[in-house]
């Protein structure tokens, strides 16, 4: 599939064949396919440098290369050809049936100037607020793209968190918004103290064998939000913040809105982080994630987790169909998994309240695992016991850890063919938890539980 995806002479006419592989459904519901048909149109190839653009590193070519990409676009569809060369730009705006095609000594460089990036609206910390678009993106266009082997450089300038002096949310590198049929795959990027990749709303989108360098802050490397049908495959990523992150929004206008983040894949990908984990599932979870399948990974190093499944009481919907199998973790600072669904994240302004506030977690396996060096194995506390995790399973874990396995509140636990050496104390822990695969199981206590989430004097609105 990979040698007839974006090829040169018709990546039009077999988008639309991609899109079939990605109806991956979790188990025991119906695969349902994408209705969106590419058009069959011709494929032009328009350079940008036909349209006036420099690629010296200090004109700005932003103008040029806009005018190329709507030139293509009004034509019918195309591919955008960037040659070599060192091109300074603002934000860019990729259209419906389009495809920026990056060659190998080619460089897209942003621009460290916000007024080059137009504010719309745009999701932060689970919300949708005033912000900066990406440097290179889409909204509301169907069968959009960026391929080739050159790269892609965020300007640290206009990297970081909305402060006081600069109050709307940073730009993003790459960013698409309510797309389908969206393919990334072959460059490289960095970009430091804020995300690289951000798919908002979308559905069927590919993200394979890319090079995301993101260290120095909260430089986050692919953030799928509120999307359906993704994969990531085969893509080197070592950032500051998380490697991949899965969000669906945060609190009431999430919660509202019903987004979830559903149907995702990640495999045969290397990850390392040096703040946060590598794959954080959550905590802006309110609009649902689930049918999420990784496999064929190595984890090289992580500030804390390899895998965080994360929440808190007052994000409301669920977490569920989680599954994760054949992972190499080593380097990790705290531990290979983590689940906390009672307290992590900020709390939102409009919390979901009382006991449908509190996330529901279900149906999580974890299969053929080596670990080495390990601090945790797996520390599973964090769990509300009104609303307690339904079906864990750990299965064929190998190598070497510090401490072994940590439970509290759960149902339908299956571990087995735990192979683990160098842990002090017992293998298992638990507290309030019924399953099999826990004879000599140490008791704990439970987690403190947060306070309820109390009802708002008047119901939220969206607004």
């Amino acid at each position: 599939m990979t040698d007839m995806l974006w090829n040169r002479r018709s990546f039009l006419a077999t988008a639309a064949l991609a899109a079939p592989a990605l109806a991956m459904r979790r188990e025991g519901a119906n695969p349902q396919q994408p209705s969106a048909a590419a058009p069959q149109v011709r494929a032009l190839r328009l350079s940008v440098r036909d349209f006036g653009a420099r690629g010296d590193g200090t004109t700005k070519d932003t103008a040029a290369i806009q005018r190329t990409i709507d030139r293509c676009a009004v034509l019918g569809g195309g591919e955008i050809v960037v040659p070599d060369g060192r091109y300074l730009t603002g934000a860019l705006a990729l259209r419906a049936n389009t495809l920026l095609r990056l060659e190998t000594d080619a460089v897209l460089q942003g621009s460290a100037d916000f007024a080059d990036y137009p504010v719309t609206q745009v999701r932060w910390e689970g919300k949708w607020i005033d912000g900066h678009i990406g440097l290179i993106h889409a909204i509301d266009a169907q069968h959009v793209g960026i391929a080739g082997s050159g790269r892609i450089e965020g300007n640290p300038e206009v990297g970081g968190r909305p402060n006081a002096q600069s109050p709307l949310r940073h730009p993003a590198l790459i960013e698409f918004i309510r797309c389908a049929g969206v393919h990334c795959e072959g460059f490289s990027t960095s970009y430091s103290l804020m995300w690289s990749i951000h798919p908002t709303d979308c559905e069927d989108a590919i993200f394979r064998g890319l090079t995301i360098r993101s260290t120095g802050g909260n430089g986050d490397g692919i953030d799928v939000d509120s999307c359906r049908r993704v994969w990531i495959d085969s893509c080197d990523i070592s950032t500051g913040d998380d490697c991949i992150a899965l969000k669906s929004g945060r609190g009431a206008e999430a919660w509202a809105l019903r987004h979830p983040t559903e149907d995702v894949r990640i495999t045969n990908c290397t990850l390392a982080d040096s703040i946060f984990a590598c794959i954080g599932i959550g905590s802006e979870s309110s609009g649902g994630i689930r049918g999420v399948r990784i496999e064929h990974c190595r984890f090289t190093h992580a500030k804390s987790h390899a895998i965080y499944i994360k929440s808190r009481t007052g994000r409301a919907a669920f977490i569920e169909d989680i599954s994760a199998a054949d992972l190499d973790v080593s380097g990790t600072e705290a531990g290979f998994l983590r689940i906390n669904v009672l307290s992590s994240g900020l709390q939102d302004q409009s919390p979901v309240p009382g006991v449908e506030g509190i996330p529901a977690v279900r149906n999580f396996r974890f299969s053929n695992i080596r670990v080495k060096d390990c601090p945790v194995l797996v520390e599973a506390v964090g769990i509300h016991p009104d609303k307690p995790l339904q079906g864990l399973s750990l299965r064929h874990i190998t190598g070497t850890c510090k401490k072994g396995i940590a439970l509290a509140n759960a149902t339908g636990v299956d571990i087995r063919d735990i192979a683990v050496t160098g842990y002090d104390g017992p293998l298992v822990s638990v507290h309030n938890v019924k399953g099999s695969g826990l004879k000599g199981a140490q008791t704990i206590d439970g987690p403190k539980l947060p306070a309820p989430v109390p009802a708002a004097a008047e119901p939220y609105r969206l607004k």
